[in-house]
């Protein structure tokens, strides 16, 4: 059998495939695998360079709403986020695994505003004791 030869001897089949097409079939079954394992990598909890000194001051001078001894970050779990309302919660989407979690009114924001109008939340990942929950929330554009 040669390269891009494809035999289905129980069906009398025998498919030859040109150099050129099985070259970009093989492209094309890789690239989606790739895009998967270039954006796992994406996520290893670092900010955006861009976004990297202002959400480092804002986060590491975040303090919990309900608990203001305790602070919201550890580096690596708060981040922009997506929100959604449903009824009446409001429910932040958790970015390992794109999950949508409740946001206990508690642990909204209120006295401070967010470096750059986004929606921030800081959750642990889905692996986490403590996954389902949020530690500090800040709705973009003030509440």
């Amino acid at each position: 059998m040669h390269v891009g030869e494809w035999q289905y001897p129980a069906l009398g089949w025998r498919f030859v495939m040109p150099f050129f097409r099985t070259v970009c079939f093989m492209g094309c079954l890789g690239l989606p695998f790739l895009g998967l394992t270039l954006a796992a990598k994406a996520q290893d909890h670092h900010h955006p360079p861009q976004d990297v000194q202002l959400h480092e001051k804002f986060y590491s001078t975040w303090y919990m709403p309900d608990n203001p001894n305790k602070s919201c970050c550890n580096k690596q779990d708060c981040y922009p986020t997506e929100i959604k309302y449903v009824g009446t919660n409001l429910l932040a989407r958790r970015r390992e695994d794109g999950e949508w979690v409740i946001v206990p009114p508690q642990k909204i924001e209120r006295n401070r505003d967010n470096p750059d109008g986004r929606n921030h939340v800081c959750m642990p990942p889905p692996n986490h004791s403590q996954a389902g929950s949020v530690f500090c929330f800040s709705l973009g554009g003030g509440i």
